[in-house]
């Protein structure tokens, strides 16, 4: 009881960090910085000359669009954003090099994107190493490069691991995920710390990327970034672009605050607003569990999803995973056939979505259609709008979104689908590489334009998808959280960080760790268990399921208290993210953080005592409070309250004893008025 009298009374500090004025803000001259990069360095008059390279017929991009025709436009997208397009023509083969930039006046952040376009009437000279990415940095004297980033996931204990590396003399890092998924082991974001301050690096590019840092001998470090191979003619017509950039740039010492930076940029201009409103935290449910294969019913969906919402634990949505498309024995994998299994769903999913909504829960479906299994009807009836597998050693087929006759074959199946059945979040996984795919299709002179048509087919369905449903978010997936670049990321919310949802439970906490220094909005979720495993997952996204939630005569005192905490916190989670300890996967530690809302003077400490830690305290200093203001601290599982000043809080910081171990412990505070 006395828990459940502290949910209502913190209620009311839990209040949505996005609307306020911001506490971590830009500088005049990091903002300066940024407008100055989108005014000059991005062109070819420039003493630096354009960030960006070529080889076109042999010859450097450099020399080829010096004597090239030069146009520049200038327009603003709206109060903050301001586009510049440059182009350059060569009237004598064709090619036309277009580079798109948008700088922004609330952050210190500069984009670009390049297209290269044969306006000819025959095929273009060869163009090689496209690069969309080429810069030089030289440093000031006092200390070295040292750059900063995550590990991509692979359904792995250490996915999302943070690393530091330094880039010391005639050193060359290299990173490329494996396989085609941009997020698949790597991570195309970086902040690369030098005297002074630094650059936050984002790659935005749904495929096979690469990224290079080469240090020199003295105080310069190259860097460069594009698709991985490119060594192709376009032919009369064809465009290509590069991966999208995007550069913050930030000053002083603190590179907690440059993340944060980043954190912020990220929810006011990239993360989706389905209806123009910022993404709320979400529960979520569904039955993944409990079939054999995946393969629901209607009448199973309903069940299991009017159990949480008669027990008091309405989700946000309610889902229905892979399998229920006709699949037999075969299973959920056997994708490609995107109708309604009728005799598991003889009245269509609708019946289902009908049912949540009437409870006043919305409704999601899963779907893959990019990989497409043998022996569908996708795979019988249009086997020429797949990849075919040779050379990858499977007999799937990948769908081909760069022929746009599939693509809008696939968009229109789709957007009806969602339309008849009341879809209201559109959900699409990706459970393949398709790297062999795309690189097995072409010809010597076409290295790299199937995985480009393919990628920019991929944003184009999403995109349509968007138009005709404006309102509808998208769940990205990909076995997990392998296809999360920046470009996915501005049209789909990652609800399933990573297939990696078991023991050891400290992984959830090592995947918060890293991974909401760069994306604020992911999901995560396991079967209940405890109020540390459910603490471990708190996420913009929860999802805690029980186990065969008809059961009868099943106790749901526990469940209702794990999820009324995560109601309780849940707006804490945009706010900014400060790690209090080291990253760690051992059992012998604590591992702890803090979500600060310094806008309204409030936030959260969230500590775990894991289970072979010797200590039974941990003393921590918290980030973002006023010096001079007084806060109230409030532990959420004794109930004791704490009059403190921000001062102490920076300086000696809160102590937090756990006996029992593994424990956890979450702290709210609040600045007094």
């Amino acid at each position: 009881m006395r828990q459940s009298g502290l949910f209502v009374g913190l209620a009311v500090l839990a209040t949505c960090c996005l609307p306020c004025a911001w506490a971590v803000s830009p500088t005049a001259d990091e903002i300066a910085e940024a407008q100055r990069w989108s005014a000059t360095a991005l062109t070819g008059d420039s003493s630096a000359g354009p960030v960006f390279s070529f080889l076109y017929d042999g010859k450097p991009s450099r020399e080829v669009l010096a004597a090239c025709a030069f146009t520049e436009e200038e327009s603003n997208l709206d109060d903050i954003r301001t586009k510049r397009t440059r182009r350059w023509t060569d009237a004598k083969t064709g090619i036309e090099v277009r580079c798109v930039s948008v700088s922004y006046g609330d952050f210190p952040v500069v984009e670009w994107t390049v297209y290269l376009r044969n306006t000819g009437t025959t095929d273009t000279p060869l163009i090689e190493n496209i690069q969309g990415l080429d810069v030089r940095w030289e440093r000031e004297e006092g200390g070295e490069f040292v750059l900063r980033g995550i590990k991509g996931d692979y359904c792995v204990p250490d996915s999302y691991e943070p690393y530091e590396i330094t880039l010391a003399p005639n050193v060359v890092q290299q990173f490329a995920p494996e396989g085609g998924r941009p997020t698949n082991k790597a991570f195309p974001c970086y902040n690369l710390v030098m005297p002074g301050g630094g650059v936050i690096f984002a790659i935005g590019w749904p495929g096979q990327w690469a990224m290079r840092f080469t240090r020199d001998g003295a105080r310069a470090l190259q860097t460069v970034a594009g698709q991985e191979l490119t060594h192709l003619r376009l032919k009369p017509g064809e465009e290509i672009r590069t991966p999208l950039t995007a550069l913050l740039f930030w000053k002083g010492s603190d590179s907690a605050r440059s993340q944060n930076l980043w954190r912020r940029w990220m929810l006011a201009h990239n993360t989706p607003k389905p209806g123009g409103k910022p993404m709320p935290p979400i529960l979520i449910m569904c039955t993944t569990d409990f079939y054999p294969g995946l393969r629901s019913n209607a009448a199973d969906e309903i069940k299991y999803a009017g159990a949480y919402i008669d027990a008091g634990a309405k989700p946000d949505l309610w889902v229905i995973d892979a399998g229920w498309y006709p699949c037999g024995d075969a299973g959920w994998p056997k994708v490609g056939t995107w109708e309604i299994d009728r005799e598991r769903y003889p009245e269509g999913l609708k019946e289902v979505a009908d049912y949540v909504h009437a409870k006043g829960v919305k409704f999601s479906v899963w779907f893959e259609p990019e990989r497409v299994s043998p022996g569908t009807w996708l795979a019988d009836t249009h086997p020429e709008w797949l990849f075919d597998g040779t050379g990858a050693g499977t007999d799937v087929r990948l769908l081909n979104l760069g022929n746009t006759e599939a693509r809008q074959w696939l968009t229109d199946h789709i957007d009806r689908m969602l339309t008849e059945q009341g879809v209201d979040l559109y959900r699409q996984d990706f459970n393949m590489d398709p790297l062999a795919f795309w690189r097995n299709a072409d010809a010597p002179d076409r290295q790299g334009m199937s995985e480009n048509l393919h990628v920019q087919g991929y944003l184009a369905y999403w995109d349509e998808l968007l138009r005709r449903h404006p309102d509808m978010p998208i769940d990205s997936c990909a076995s997990g959280g392998r296809r999360n670049d920046l470009e996915t990321l501005r049209r789909g919310l990652p609800l399933l960080r990573s297939d990696y949802l078991g023991d050891p439970k400290y992984t959830q906490q090592c995947q918060t760790y890293g991974l909401a220094q760069w994306i604020p909005y992911f999901g995560s979720g396991a079967p209940d268990r405890d109020d540390y495993t459910a603490r471990s997952l708190w996420c913009p996204r929860f999802a805690l399921a029980r186990p065969a939630p008809r059961q009868e005569g099943l106790d749901w005192t526990d469940y209702l208290r794990m999820v009324g905490e995560w109601h309780l916190v849940k707006d804490f989670l945009l706010g900014d993210f400060y790690p209090l300890t080291p990253y760690s996967l051992e059992d012998t530690v604590w591992m702890a953080w803090q979500f600060d809302c310094p806008e309204r003077g409030e936030g959260m400490v969230q500590a775990f005592r894991r289970e072979n830690s010797a200590e039974e305290s941990l003393r921590l200093t918290l980030h973002g409070v006023e010096v001079d203001a007084s806060y109230t601290l409030t532990n959420l599982d004794t109930s004791d309250v704490t009059e403190t000043t921000g001062r102490a809080l920076l300086e000696e910081g809160v102590e937090i004893v756990l006996r029992e171990k593994p424990k956890s412990a979450v702290l709210v505070y609040r600045k007094n008025k």
